[in-house]
């Protein structure tokens, strides 16, 4: 059975410790009715949450963003810096500038957006991982449709490149639930980056572009369905030049917005 929360009158405003100013917009309930679908907007009446990951002010605030707090079943650091290119272009700016890529379109098919954080500057931080996990779990309706965690990796490895999505796994009591349409979710996820000739990531388990993964409590604290996509490599010289172009960010987009059709049939 779905974990949920309860909701009163509509709105669910969270106060939690440890929330950035930038608390996550996606526990708030859309007060407005869903519209019937049409062809022009395929996606109406479906609620998606986009986590652009990190923030790109979280190196200024080491205390907070090191706090431990929940992460299924342990704990983990609130959140980290991410990563960058060689040449110093901030995961945070990329996966928010491609998020908001994404969310637009979503709008335009009709869906309602939710983004975890809604700025991407130097004097914020957060939110924090657990906070990120849980967003979308409590709406009215009993959640979001479902979560795209949106990153990038930085490995050093001798030729790392390429994309990898992350699922959860069957475990009790956290992830039982959604494992199997988080499964459903990745695999769309990534036909929909294929389809853009993005290549799959052979440094990580399997080479198939797809990775299960227990460790992240943006996937364990999820009530819905739930991946998190490593869009490439930002230490990879190829990678790094198509995440930097505009035309390679509105690839990336496209892919995705590709994959949550997918899935949504």
């Amino acid at each position: 059975m779905l974990r949920r929360t309860a909701v009163a009158a509509g709105v669910l405003v969270l106060a939690l410790p440890g929330v950035s100013e930038d608390v996550a917009v996606a526990q708030t309930a859309d007060p407005r009715p869903p519209r019937p679908q049409t062809a022009a907007s395929p996606l109406a009446g479906r609620v998606i949450v986009i986590d652009p990951g990190h923030q790109l002010g979280n190196h200024n605030f080491p205390r907070r963003i090191n706090r431990q707090v929940p992460a299924g079943g342990f704990t983990k650091p609130c959140n980290t810096t991410g990563t960058a290119t060689d040449r110093g272009y901030p995961e945070a700016t990329f996966v928010w500038q491609v998020s908001r890529l994404v969310g637009a379109r979503l709008r335009e098919l009709g869906a309602t957006v939710r983004l975890t954080r809604q700025s991407n500057r130097q004097d914020r931080w957060g939110p924090c991982v657990d906070v990120r996990g849980r967003a979308g779990n409590a709406l009215p309706d009993g959640g979001a449709d479902l979560k795209l965690s949106v990153h990038a990796d930085g490995s050093y490895a001798a030729g790392a490149r390429g994309f990898h999505v992350i699922t959860p796994p069957d475990r009790a009591p956290w992830t039982a639930d959604i494992h199997r349409p988080s499964r459903r979710l990745a695999s769309s996820v990534k036909a929909g980056l294929l389809a853009q000739r993005f290549g799959v990531a052979s440094y990580t388990a399997g080479g198939d572009g797809i990775d299960v993964r227990s460790d992240l409590a943006t996937l364990n604290l999820s009530d819905v369905p739930t991946v998190m996509v490593e869009l490439g490599n930002m230490r990879s010289a190829s990678d790094a030049r198509v995440m930097t172009s505009p035309a390679g960010r509105a690839r990336y987009a496209r892919g995705l917005v590709s994959g949550v059709r997918r899935f949504l049939g």
